[in-house]
């Protein structure tokens, strides 16, 4: 896989370095994807993370740029903390978030309390402590809810399935009220279908190419729900970091809604004959479960014409070259995610 001071060209990395910049969900799949890049880019960077259980910190994470970052063990819903962190930061990168949509069907709670509120002291504490930081917070494809029209656009109608996709999309919103009401610099990106190295491997409630990934590793048949032929956009993490990188040091994205996607899907089906073509396994199909029924939006993938029209971003990976190198990682380092070292 790419070495972390290639995700970021040279004439990207200066507009960071020298910058200092929070992270939050710092420990988690993208907020460290981030956080090299940042670190070899010259950049000051603290990395905030709860490390609550299940949701995919991971000290290993981080490992090749230890001694180069600061991490501080906090939660993004505490004032206090967010009050102090936020000052004399150049940018913000809001990755915090309870992600799994299948436990928000029943527990609500979290989603609420960690996505809206955890925003909302972010946002708060920005707006007494540090106004001039640009914020870059992560959505979900999810807050479209079923398409209208393939591919989505940034203005497709919103109609969420799940309280996780609903408590981003009021997030969101208090971020946009943020920035038109109290000037507050900030981009909402829209991700979708996030794949690759340093993501949470423990469990299957979110990750479903992760998932399919560790189940090769460890031998097992891939189960592909319904008849395999639902279309998503895979974006391979390293395209999504550029993309990120890029948005925040786009002037012009600034207030701005933008989908980080793919307008090239693949099938679930081809995702899975992709693993199994690389490894050696099997794949069978499988009965979606009550849970995931209720949830399933249909066929899904993205319009990008905007985030390319602003900063010239398009993910350049391969679904093939993106799970050879999800799976070469993860072959090396299975233990620190899902073996004995794993948090």
């Amino acid at each position: 896989m790419p070495s972390p001071e290639s995700l970021v060209p040279s004439a990207l990395a200066r507009a960071f370095d020298g910058a200092r910049v929070l992270i939050t969900g710092g420990l988690g799949f993208i907020g460290s994807s981030l956080a090299g890049p940042l670190a070899e880019a010259g950049a000051d960077v603290t990395l905030v993370d709860a490390m609550i259980p299940d949701y995919g910190g991971n000290l290993f994470n981080v490992a090749p740029v230890r001694e180069r970052v600061r991490i501080n063990f906090c939660d993004v819903r505490d004032p206090h903390a967010m009050n102090y962190l936020v000052q004399g930061q150049d940018f913000i990168f809001h990755s915090a978030a309870q992600v799994c949509h299948i436990m928000s069907l029943s527990d609500p709670f979290p989603d609420i309390d960690i996505n809206i509120k955890g925003t909302a002291v972010l946002l708060e504490a920005c707006k007494h402590h540090n106004r001039a930081a640009r914020i870059v917070k992560l959505g979900t494809r999810g807050q479209y809810g079923p398409s209208v029209r393939l591919p989505v656009s940034e203005d497709a109608p919103l109609n969420p399935k799940g309280i996780y996709e609903v408590s981003l999309l009021a997030a969101e919103k208090i971020a946009q009220i943020y920035h038109e009401v109290h000037g507050i610099q900030t981009t909402l990106l829209r991700l979708t279908n996030i794949y690759g190295p340093r993501a949470q491997m423990r469990h299957s409630r979110f990750g479903v190419a992760n998932w399919f990934i560790r189940l090769a590793v460890d031998g097992e048949p891939i189960k592909v729900f319904g008849d395999g032929r639902l279309l998503r956009d895979f974006v391979y993490i390293d395209d999504c970091v550029a993309a990120i990188l890029l948005a925040a040091s786009t002037p012009a994205a600034a207030g701005q809604v933008l989908n980080v996607g793919d307008d090239r899907p693949s099938s679930f089906r081809e995702l899975a004959e992709t693993v199994v073509r690389l490894t050696g396994g099997g794949w069978e199909f499988a009965p979606f479960t009550p849970e995931r029924a209720a949830q399933e939006p249909g066929d899904f993938y993205s319009d990008i014409g905007r985030i390319r029209a602003l900063t010239g971003w398009s993910p350049t990976t391969p679904l093939e070259d993106g799970v050879r190198a999800s799976l070469e990682y993860y072959r090396r380092h299975r233990a620190h995610y899902w073996g004995a070292d794993a948090p």
